[in-house]
């Protein structure tokens, strides 16, 4: 008696095509599915358990005959499209399957498998053991699948597959994550109950949804392409849909893209605690609802921190023609041959597509952030608030980008907050209004951390701090001046607060080494401890200092002491010449010296006829790079430089009480 089945396959390729092709069992379970799609089922149903020791995938479509078992289910490689034309008899859909090869898909889930199929009256089934298989085909001989009784309960049409053996590195999946990986696979949820050529799959009895799509459900951006098919309920997270007009590839040819794509609201919401082998960061391309490549961030240029937040799946009907083109699908339908013609149209449109996404979501989601933040952080959208106009945009740039940001450590968002308000703060008292827009708009997800990194420099010197060190400073000169002080204190206290004398010499040190040489040089008449002599000069107090690469000798004259231009010309070239001396032993070049006298008095230049006294001090010491300030002068300019500190003292105790609640002391 004849064999009633006969599989003929070499071993290299139910190694290749079957055992090795799919590392999950929601790519195999796949194409079963399509099977059933291809047959013009309304149902399949897939029982699963976690535990169990069989999977069991059943349809309602039009079944197989013996010999259409032979022909096409136990035949590698049967092309359907040639053999069965282009769509299916009863519902007209379009074909999904054409390789041939997913029914061997199963092998790398089942150790056996066993298929039954009823058609016209009449039912069949067989069993195919893949340790015999093997064993067959290494000894060249043919399998014969060895027929089974068709159970009681199978009905009077359709197929049923059933798994076991069962490989578990591949199967130990929940039922949750694999109806989400079903779910996303096909694009046939949208049909109502009553339609006739309804397609339902089902997973232990309850039919995938919308509902599965979790994906959906955490995306907080959505652009879809061509129209708005989405409904809102499905995006329940959403906090703005795009609709793409111009999604057409090749307007000529008809060809164009259909679907979506999205951003979630942190990268680990595309993560799947249920589901470690399959992460939602992926962009699916369908074509006859079913995927033609799973993946195709990778081939894409654009802006990678949008990618890393980015899913979607979308619609290419192009990529599968039934018109001669090329199969241009990997058996895996992991990729797509890259060299075609339809490949490169994709890539570029969705490089379109993307690119300008990235713009939108790149200024879309600060302003969504900074929304959010009043919830937690309110004193920062006061903050801002509080700024003034010039300064109030450029303010919620900023934040807002700090806002944006995805941080490991959701702790470490306060101290960013407050290293940019400070910078802003320190930044914003001299600063333009265009220069302070253009440090907002400059800040990017992708650079901020770095700079903020550094922003520790204003916590060593707290801006609160400066400012009202500098306002006591102020006050602290003017009581020494009008209260007449003892000129040994405010020698010392302009000696500590340099950028009295000129706002570039901020930080400006001393040299002791420098002042050792100089006295030295000049035999005790630079730098002398001697009260004697600094009596003879009208003297405070000469020093060094060194800021920014500028030598500074800056003397301090007592505030009754009465000079001469001629006296100060004679003591500056001295100076002038020692520090000179000095430097070049240190085989330095001769450069950037600077003298300052501090006097109370104006010196006397004699008849000046109609010159400008200031003008003929510039004139007689600017061989010696020198100049004269004025204790009055000196206070005047200090109280006009920095009144802005002295308008902002008022503030001081709000920005007090903000960076006390970022630190979380209130």
């Amino acid at each position: 008696m004849a064999e009633p089945f006969t599989f003929s396959v070499d071993l290299a390729v139910v190694e290749s095509l079957g055992i090795n092709l799919y590392s999950n069992a929601a790519a195999v379970l796949s194409e079963l599915v399509a099977n059933a799609w291809d047959a013009d089922a309304n149902k399949v149903g897939i029982d699963w358990s976690d535990n169990g020791d069989e999977i069991r995938i059943e349809d309602d479509g039009v079944g197989m005959t013996r010999e259409e078992l032979n022909e096409r289910y136990l035949t590698v490689a049967y092309k359907k499209r040639d053999g069965e034309g282009k769509i299916s008899p009863r519902h007209n859909r379009p074909f999904m399957g054409r390789k041939g090869i997913g029914k061997l898909s199963v092998f790398s889930l089942a150790g056996e498998v066993e298929v039954y199929s009823a058609k016209g009256g009449e039912s069949n089934g067989f069993r195919i053991k893949l340790n015999e298989l093997k064993q067959s085909i290494a000894e060249k001989k043919r399998y014969h699948p060895t027929p089974v009784e068709i159970p009681e309960d199978f009905p009077a049409e359709g197929t049923r597959i059933v798994l076991r053996q069962l490989n578990r590195k591949r199967t130990g999946v929940s039922v949750t994550a694999l109806r989400r990986r079903i779910a996303r696979r096909f694009d046939v949820l949208g049909y109502a109950g009553d339609d006739p050529a309804r397609f339902v799959i089902e997973i232990d009895g309850r039919p995938v949804t919308y509902a599965d799509r979790e994906d959906l459900k955490r995306l907080e951006y959505i652009w879809q392409l061509g129209i708005d098919e989405i409904a809102a309920s499905d995006t329940p997270s959403a906090k703005r849909r795009w609709v793409i007009a111009d999604n057409a590839v090749d307007s000529s040819r008809g060809w164009k893209l259909e679907g979506w794509f999205g951003t979630v609201r942190k990268p680990d919401e595309l993560n799947d605690p249920e589901d470690i082998q399959e992460s939602l960061r992926n962009i699916i391309i369908l074509a006859r609802r079913r995927p033609i490549q799973e993946g195709i961030l990778d081939q894409l240029d654009f802006n990678k921190i949008f990618g890393s937040y980015v899913t979607g799946q979308i619609r290419a009907e192009f990529l599968d023609l039934d018109d001669g083109s090329d199969d241009i699908a990997t058996s895996d339908r992991q990729r797509l041959i890259e060299d075609d013609e339809r490949v490169k149209l994709l890539v570029g449109k969705l490089r379109e597509f993307f690119n300008s996404a990235a713009q939108q979501w790149s200024d879309e989601r600060p302003k969504q952030k900074f929304i959010e933040l009043t919830d937690r952080y309110p004193v920062v959208r006061e903050w801002v608030e509080g700024r003034p106009d010039s300064q109030r945009t450029a303010a919620q740039k900023l934040i807002s980008t700090v806002a944006a940001l995805q941080l490991d450590d959701e702790e470490q968002r306060p101290q960013l907050y407050k290293s940019s308000i400070l910078a802003f703060e320190r930044m914003a008292l001299d600063a333009t209004t265009q220069e302070l827009e253009k440090f907002a708009d400059g800040l990017y997800a992708v650079d901020i951390l770095p700079l903020l990194a550094s922003a520790r420099s204003y916590e060593d010197a707290l801006y609160v701090q400066i400012l009202r060190s500098r306002l006591e400073a102020i006050e602290k000169l003017e009581h020494m001046i009008n209260k007449d002080e003892l000129e040994k204190v405010l020698q010392k206290h302009l000696f500590e607060n340099m950028w009295l004398l000129d706002p570039s010499w901020e930080g400006a040190t001393g040299d002791a080494d420098m002042e050792i040489s100089l006295s030295r040089i000049r035999k005790g008449l630079l730098f002398s401890k001697s009260e004697e002599e600094n009596q003879k000069q009208g003297r405070i107090d000469i020093q060094y200092r060194t800021a920014a690469g500028v030598h500074m000798i800056v003397e301090l004259k007592k505030y009754g002491r009465k000079t001469t231009v001629d006296e100060l010309r004679e003591q500056g070239a001295k100076y002038h010449e020692a520090l000179s001396e000095v430097i070049r032993k240190r085989g330095e070049a001769v450069k950037n010296i600077s003298l300052v006298f501090v006097l109370g008095q104006e010196p006397d230049a004699g008849y000046l006829g109609d010159r400008d006294l200031a003008d003929v001090i510039a004139r007689q010491l600017e061989h010696i790079n020198g100049r004269v300030l004025y204790y009055d002068e000196l206070l005047a300019t200090a109280q006009k430089r920095y009144k802005d500190y002295r308008d902002k003292k008022s503030d001081t105790t709000k920005l007090d009480a903000l960076l006390r609640v970022l630190d979380g002391e209130d």
